[in-house]
């Protein structure tokens, strides 16, 4: 069965699923008909400093795998319609390279301040994490962030404490665009 996570909620998945090492982290929303709104998915991974260890340590569209091989994005979707995960980063735990202490997962709406799009127009926005090898869905994090002065948001974050691998709801919603966590973990 599925846990149901809120803002700020934290769960260890290495305790609670020890062999968990290939994960789905699906993002999903809904935006109403009459709009599209592009959102895309970004993962950081950072060191224990916080920061990147290099550009290559920025997972999004155009640079679809991290360094170590154990982040991939599958794409970009432009619209957001459909009842599944709009947005998809595939991970293996075991991959991730040691000086990587966490992955942060933020979804950023494109364009955002020129197109006058932001997350007050979203519904039903969640976060899937999806255990590969047992076929079933961990948990999942459905944000009630509808803030119409943010355009970027921290998601969540799975992140390391000695060897076993967690998981925070952040649900961490910005004014500022995906610029912003570039410059903050470069």
């Amino acid at each position: 069965m599925s846990i149901s996570l809120k803002k700020g909620n934290t769960i260890d998945l290495s305790k609670d699923h020890p062999s968990l090492h290939k994960i789905v982290v699906g993002l999903g929303w809904e935006v109403p008909a009459h709009h599209v709104v592009d959102l895309d998915v970004s993962a950081f991974l950072l060191t224990k400093q916080g920061k990147m260890p290099s550009d290559k340590h920025f997972v999004f569209y155009n640079n679809l795998k991290s360094p170590d091989g154990a982040v991939t994005h599958t794409g970009d979707n432009r619209t957001g319609y459909g009842p599944d995960d709009d947005e998809v980063l595939l991970v293996n735990l075991n991959k991730v390279d040691s000086e990587v202490q966490e992955i942060i997962i933020v979804l950023s709406i494109d364009e955002a301040h020129t197109k006058q799009h932001h997350f007050g127009m979203l519904n039903n926005a969640f976060l899937r994490i999806y255990d590969v090898e047992a076929h079933k869905e961990i948990l999942r994090y459905d944000v009630d962030e509808r803030n119409p002065h943010h355009v970027s948001l921290v998601f969540g974050k799975l992140y390391r404490v000695g060897l076993a691998w967690h998981f925070e709801a952040v649900g961490h919603g910005s004014s500022s665009g995906l610029q912003s966590y570039i410059s903050q973990y470069s």
